[in-house]
This record gives C-alpha cells, sequence and structure tokens, in this order.
C-alpha cells in the first residue's frame, strides 16, 4: 500500500512540475518568439532584447514581458494595463483598434521610441510597425506608469488606461533601465 502510495505522490509531483514548465511557456509562445527575432534580423533594432504584452493572460496577472532574444529567457514580468474601449461587456475577451478616441490596445509591433516627460511623468513613444497599430503616434500612444497598476500578481483586474501599455512605476522604472542603455530601438509586440 505504501509502495503504491509513494508512486501515486511522485507521479502528481511529476505532473504538477510539467504544469508549471508549460505554464511559463504560455507567457510568450515560441512562435511569437521566433517572429520577432526573423522581423528583426539584419535591421537597426535591438538584437539581444525585446518586450512582449500577451493580452490573452488577464490583466491581474504577469503578461508584459522583457525577453533576452540571445539566451532564450524571460528578464521582466510584470502587470500592464490595456485601454478601457477594450473592454467587452460580460465578456473575458477583449477587442482592439488603431481608430484615433477609440480608447483601445493596439495589437502588433511597436519601435519604443525616445523617451519625453509628460503628464504622467516620464514615458516612451510608440511607433506602430503594423497596420493593426500605425495610428500609434496620432493616438498618443506610449508606453508610462501609473500609480494605480500594481506591482504584483491578484485575481483582481489591473486599472484600465486610454489605450496605452501602462505599467506600475517600480515596473516602468526597471523597464527605463533597459530601454535607456540600448543603443537601438527595442521592438514590442501586443498580440492576442
Amino acid at each position: 500500500m505504501m509502495k503504491h502510495f509513494i508512486v501515486l505522490l511522485l507521479f502528481l509531483i511529476s505532473c504538477s512540475k510539467i504544469e508549471s514548465q508549460q505554464a511559463k511557456v504560455v507567457d510568450v509562445p515560441q512562435s511569437k518568439i521566433s517572429e520577432i527575432k526573423n522581423y528583426i534580423k539584419n535591421k537597426d533594432y535591438n538584437q539581444e532584447l525585446a518586450v512582449f504584452i500577451n493580452f490573452k493572460i488577464s490583466s491581474g496577472k504577469y503578461r508584459y514581458f522583457i525577453y533576452d532574444l540571445k539566451n532564450d529567457k524571460i528578464i521582466q514580468r510584470a502587470i500592464v494595463s490595456h485601454g478601457s474601449g477594450s473592454v467587452i461587456p460580460q465578456s473575458n475577451a477583449l477587442q482592439f483598434s488603431n481608430i484615433e478616441g477609440s480608447y483601445q490596445s493596439s495589437l502588433g509591433k511597436y519601435s519604443i521610441g525616445e523617451s519625453y516627460v509628460g503628464q504622467f511623468g516620464k514615458a516612451y513613444r510608440l511607433k506602430g510597425l503594423d497596420d493593426t497599430n500605425s495610428n500609434a503616434m496620432k493616438r498618443a500612444i506610449v508606453l508610462h506608469s501609473f500609480g494605480c497598476v500594481p506591482d504584483v500578481e491578484s485575481q483582481n483586474p489591473a486599472c484600465l488606461s486610454l489605450g496605452c501599455p501602462m505599467l506600475s512605476v517600480n515596473a516602468f522604472k526597471e523597464t527605463a533601465k533597459y530601454i535607456d542603455k540600448s543603443k537601438l530601438p527595442i521592438i514590442l509586440y501586443t498580440f492576442y
């Protein structure tokens, strides 16, 4: 009887390890990493880092990732908000738009541009590189921090933006270190 219990216990432990490893893979799918590696190859973008936002993950969880493309590992995880217009009432699904005034987040690749100081303090301009986010500059979609975005995961959704990806103050400071050190623009890729 004890032998069966030990075998069952070992089986459960191995299954939980497999599940936790699979959960990490879902954060940033390998297909998205490969897509960005191919996109930046031989272009004037940072070849070592990329930022991914996985909008499939609920907003109270870590879904913003700075990824080390050389060593294939996540080096920063954070909570990031989405636009208030992206919320679909009575649904966990999100909607996205490139239209000014929609207050929706936009999907696609962005080039993280220069920083400036505005109403939210330091922020980075985002240049949309796809048809799905080509109006980012016109819409003033920027990467910035805001005090209502938490540092730690919870079941509660993060506060909403007007379409910008917003980080907590601490997460933004950590991200700024990577962006400011980079001599070439870093790609930010939002997907759903």
